[in-house]
């Protein structure tokens, strides 16, 4: 890419509410009031719903929120769709199915678009599911086993939900990907309401109510972020 892409942030879940409000940074940095809300990965829980949650919290943030209604591949494939996401600057895919997002967006119109505005400087941001796709390899939320992703971050792979009992009582999911990472690939888990952002350039650092946990190579890197890839 001849630009620098923009701020992206993967968030662990529980996003818009209070403890979120790193999100008016990523407005600030966005040089805009407006945000695309892509809930795909929410296409069978009323995405409708999610859009306008995420307005009534932008808005306490000074921000507008524009809802893209790509829940399917047709959508994916729109070019219409592709020229909103290419044109914005504040890209936001909420979360819910990773493997819903993934089967929609994987080399469609509306992911090249994507991956052409953060790579011209706009800021992408997902949530729980959807935080989990962007990376490659990809955290199956099923059982914990590593998978093919949409891979807009390569080399990296997110567990959302970190710590919480009611997604992973006993560990075992993350156990087991944290075994299955190929060998110099992080995990990272990421609790909700905390996001794990990489800033233009690479460098990376971690925003909100937690704290991220890296393992690399079976356990906890000593290095923490400085382990991940810039």
């Amino acid at each position: 890419m001849d630009a620098t892409p923009g701020i992206l942030a993967l968030v662990g879940g529980g996003e818009w509410q209070e403890g979120c409000d790193f999100d008016a940074g990523f407005l600030t940095a966005s040089g805009t009031d407006q945000v695309l809300v892509l809930p795909t990965a929410g296409a069978y829980e009323h995405p409708e719903h999610l859009v306008v949650r995420a307005g009534e919290w932008f808005a306490h943030l000074g921000g507008k929120v524009e809802g893209l209604m790509v829940v399917n591949r047709a959508d994916a494939e729109n070019d219409g769709a592709a020229d909103i996401v290419r044109r914005a600057r504040m890209i936001y895919l909420a979360g819910s199915s990773p493997m819903h997002i993934r089967s929609v967006l994987k080399n469609s119109a509306v992911w090249h678009a994507l991956v052409a505005a953060w790579g011209d400087g706009a800021v992408v941001v997902g949530s729980s599911g959807a935080a989990m796709a962007l990376t490659d390899p990809m955290v199956d939320a099923r059982g914990g086993g590593l998978t093919i992703g949409l891979g807009l971050l390569r080399g990296v792979a997110v567990v959302p939900h970190f710590g919480d009992a009611a997604e992973d009582g006993t560990g075992e999911k993350l156990h087991r990907s944290v075994l299955l990472a190929p060998r110099g690939t992080p995990v990272v888990g990421i609790p909700e309401r905390t996001a794990l952002v990489r800033d233009p350039g690479g460098a990376w650092r971690s925003v909100g109510a937690g704290s991220v946990t890296v393992y690399l190579d079976g356990a906890k890197a000593a290095d923490g972020l400085a382990a991940l890839p810039t």
